[in-house]
């Protein structure tokens, strides 16, 4: 189902936006758009989310990935430690996500410029590894970031008519 090169991983239809790659891409976890949430200035999402996965469970592991050079080394920290993250997290992860998502469409005009540029297509994280967040290896995954943005593009949408 996914192409091999990061062009194709990032291309548009008329009905659907699909992106995953390169790092830089505004709506990309990984993109370099530094964000401040919780008292917490972060280099991108990524070290946001996992950050906040260990804050109150493990803050020596939160430590390390606030500190972490890349998202790419955030993934490193934060995946073999996943027996320290809380109890309730997959049923906190996606608000979670969605707060971090509004925090930096609210801090980076060029998000909010993608988001409109996308008008009401549907919008895919093509991410051929994530079946929770992104489309997954299959193309049917559930889609949970594109489907965050897709809500607060509408909201913005609303609110600027």
């Amino acid at each position: 189902m996914y192409p091999d090169t990061d062009e194709q991983l990032n291309y548009a239809t008329e009905e659907t936006i699909y992106f995953f790659t390169p790092a830089f891409h505004p709506l990309d976890n990984f993109s370099a758009h530094a964000i401040e949430v919780w008292g917490v200035l972060f280099p991108t999402v990524e070290h946001a989310y996992q950050w906040k996965k260990f804050s109150l469970t493990r803050p020596d592991i939160a430590e390390q990935i606030l500190l972490a050079r890349s998202p790419d080394a955030v993934k490193k920290i934060s995946d073999p430690n996943i027996s320290n993250q809380p109890e309730d997290w997959h049923e906190r992860r996606v608000s979670i996500m969605e707060e971090i998502l509004r925090v930096k469409a609210e801090q980076h005009e060029d998000v909010r410029e993608i988001l409109k540029k996308t008008e009401t297509r549907r919008i895919i994280e093509n991410s051929p590894i994530d079946n929770f967040f992104g489309g997954g290896p299959d193309g049917n995954g559930k889609n949970i970031v594109g489907e965050l943005w897709m809500k607060i593009r509408d909201e913005l949408s609303t609110n600027i008519d």
